[in-house]
């Protein structure tokens, strides 16, 4: 039994179709990628995981449990969490308060405190700034902090949308770096990108989303050496 299941899903924007009865299945343990021009389909389908909106047909099993009928909050006490597109950290909350927003369901405060002081050593950084504004950080220094934050709850699977949007390259390859030590700690991801090289790099299996079909699926390597993925989105 997968972890995740998007089993022939279906979602409506008023009359629009955003998504055309997809299925995948994410594997414990695995990074998964979902790769895809704008527009495609990608965001809506990690909203759709995360109970933000809901499919008009199809089903969602997370470890065995129907939850596309369940509210964001339960999903994320199941064990599921997102660091959404664009970040959106607590713009007027310090970074110390916006990694305890992160911790609403963890009820052991002496976890907490342990949980921060590791993502101080994985974020040093974050560390530097913790009684700083979130507002006032770099895009980077809030990508680290959306990041930190989703952490902070323990997912067994982490949703990643878009991590690497407006970030200079070197601040890119240091959100991958981040993203596989993350995963070689024991945290399933699906990842959501528009850097398809980066994101196949890394990928164990791989799906690609045009106008709302998924119309490949392979290994990370698979679809790198696909001539048809190369000239849709690694630019060769």
């Amino acid at each position: 039994m997968a972890l995740l299941e998007v089993k022939d899903i279906s979602v409506y924007y008023g009359v629009i179709q955003a998504l055309k009865g997809i299925s995948f299945e994410v594997e414990e343990g695995e990074i998964v990628a979902l790769i895809g021009a704008n527009g495609a389909g990608k965001t809506t389908t990690m909203q759709a995981i995360m109970g933000l909106i809901h499919p008009k047909t199809g089903s969602i099993y997370y470890n065995g449990e129907r939850i596309d009928n369940i509210p964001t909050h339960k999903i994320v006490k199941m064990g599921m969490s997102e660091v959404p597109e664009g970040r959106h950290v607590f713009q007027e909350l310090t970074v110390y308060e916006n990694l305890m927003m992160g911790a609403y369901t963890v009820k052991n405060k002496e976890k907490i405190k342990e949980d921060v002081q590791e993502i101080f050593k994985l974020f040093p950084r974050l560390e530097e700034r913790r009684n700083q504004i979130a507002g006032t950080l770099s895009g980077g220094e809030q990508q680290m902090l959306a990041i930190s934050r989703a952490l902070m709850s323990h997912p067994k699977l982490l949703l990643l949308d878009e991590p690497s949007m407006g970030l200079s390259p070197l601040l890119v390859n240091e959100v991958f770096d981040i993203v596989k030590h993350i995963h070689q700690e024991g945290t399933t991801i699906l990842i959501v990108e528009q850097n398809a090289e980066k994101a196949l790099q890394i990928a164990d299996k791989a799906y690609v989303l045009e106008t709302g079909n998924i119309i490949l699926k392979g290994t990370g390597k698979e679809l790198r050496d696909n001539d048809d993925v190369k000239k849709a989105y690694l630019g060769g």
